[in-house]
């Protein structure tokens, strides 16, 4: 299956559970009905910006519209892993591991190229993130509190408020770990 068919199944599969219908979900996640119609059907090429909308709207993880079988090992190389790109800056993520039902934690590998700050709005309730640079130096964390890491640096912030990340130097790579609660 291809990765928009993946996600077009488990958008789909998301917003069923939610009980929304096509126009609701559109609304809430500030889409066109005509964007979320081909992004289900499997014919859109979806950004970073509308799945996190579209995430945010459902209010569940990212993770979620991914739907992914994971086996018991896995492995992925530095150049591997299914990109998801940004219209609104050059940020590039991978999704390395998803939660499984009842985990709590997605892990990302993220590429940010220097240039304008991605400004992320507030994940569900109870997000906590968890920043690793592994090259370059950037600024992340809460949008009117962020700081500066260099390689090796760790940072845990909440990411159920308003929060951002920025390249300082011209390329930076860092471990994104997202920690939620399961939902009751």
């Amino acid at each position: 299956m291809t990765p928009n068919a993946l996600i077009a199944k488990a958008v789909c599969r998301e917003r069923e559970k939610a009980g929304l219908s096509l126009s609701a979900l559109a609304k809430k996640a500030g889409l066109s009905k005509s964007t979320l119609s081909q992004l289900e059907s499997g014919q859109g090429n979806p950004n970073i910006e509308t799945l996190w909308a579209i995430a945010y709207a459902l209010d569940v993880p990212f993770s979620y519209l991914f739907e992914t079988s994971t086996p018991d090992i896995s492995l992925i190389r530095a150049d591997e892993g299914e990109l998801i790109d940004s219209n609104m800056t050059d940020l590039t993520a991978a999704l390395l591991a998803n939660c499984p039902p009842n985990a709590h934690r997605d892990l990302y590998r993220v590429r940010l190229v220097k240039g304008e700050a991605r400004q992320a709005v507030p994940h569900p309730k109870g997000t906590v993130e968890h920043a690793i640079v592994i090259k370059g130096e950037m600024e992340v964390g809460p949008a009117d509190a962020p700081e500066t890491l260099g390689p090796g640096d760790y940072f845990r912030y909440p990411g159920d408020e308003p929060h951002m990340y920025q390249a300082k130097s011209d390329e930076v790579v860092f471990i994104l770990v997202m920690q939620s609660r399961a939902s009751d």
